[in-house]
């Protein structure tokens, strides 16, 4: 008799094993399309901007090339070639995110301080 019980209570678990089992896959179906696509969406900006990148390199190195062959390039041409003369797209925001974080982050500051002072006059009385 028991071993019967055994069976059913074995068979049970099992059950309950496959369901479980069935519901992590369809759950990580989810997350792998997901994650699929993101790497994806990943690979896809890095391999446009190293192409885009390249050709960008390529001019500039055969302008140098060119320059050098007529005898015009100094260090002040190459300089200006070579780096950027305008912030990019991360330093603009810098510069319009910078002055809005600080307001907030004062406005933050000075709700918490009245809260306090309030609470501390509300303690006193």
């Amino acid at each position: 008799m028991e071993r019967t019980e055994l069976e059913k209570k074995a068979e049970e678990l099992e059950q309950t094993l496959g369901m479980q089992l069935s519901l992590v896959k369809k759950e990580s179906e989810g997350f792998a399309k997901i994650g699929g696509s993101i790497l994806l969406g990943g690979i896809v900006a890095f391999t446009a901007v190293r192409l885009l990148g390249r050709k960008k390199n390529n001019k500039t190195e055969k302008i140098l090339q060119t320059l050098e062959k007529e005898g015009l390039l100094d260090e002040e041409i190459k300089h200006k070639l070579t780096h950027k003369s305008q912030p990019g797209l991360m330093g603009r925001l810098g510069a319009i995110l910078l002055p809005i974080a600080i307001n907030y982050g004062k406005e933050q500051f000075m709700k918490k301080m009245n809260e306090s002072e309030k609470s501390s006059e509300k303690n006193a009385e």
